[in-house]
């Protein structure tokens, strides 16, 4: 029997734990993805099929924004970043789907700045 690598745990948590959750007009759904090397986040309306904000920290408007630190502290200025866009938006609160990665480090850092802008999770 070949041995089980992490992302085939991942991909199998994230399909359990989506089987739960689903993201509305008035509460959509945060998704997040987790690299080696960068973090991105989206905010979905599942009934309508829509995402309504999204952020990369590869992308070129962040470039010097994150300021200098290890990829924790960036994931968490990062959060709150995202958090303010999220508020611009007109979301006050938000169903947090960690995408299978362990509520830890980089997710658990992001979701605290997307707390600290504000919004409810």
């Amino acid at each position: 029997m070949a041995k089980k690598t992490s992302f085939e745990g991942r991909v199998k948590r994230h399909k359990r734990i989506r089987k739960a959750l689903r993201g509305t007009p008035e509460r959509p759904r945060l998704a997040v993805f987790r690299s080696l090397r960068h973090l991105s986040a989206q905010v979905i309306d599942d009934i309508n099929g829509k995402t309504i904000c999204s952020i990369h920290s590869a992308s070129k408007e962040l470039t010097g924004s994150l300021g200098k630190g290890n990829k924790v502290e960036k994931a968490e200025a990062l959060g709150k970043l995202f958090g303010q866009k999220i508020k611009e938006a007109g979301i006050e609160r938000v169903v947090f789907d960690r995408g299978g990665f362990l509520y830890h480090g980089r997710v658990k850092a992001f979701a605290d700045g997307t707390r600290e802008a504000g919004v409810e999770i």
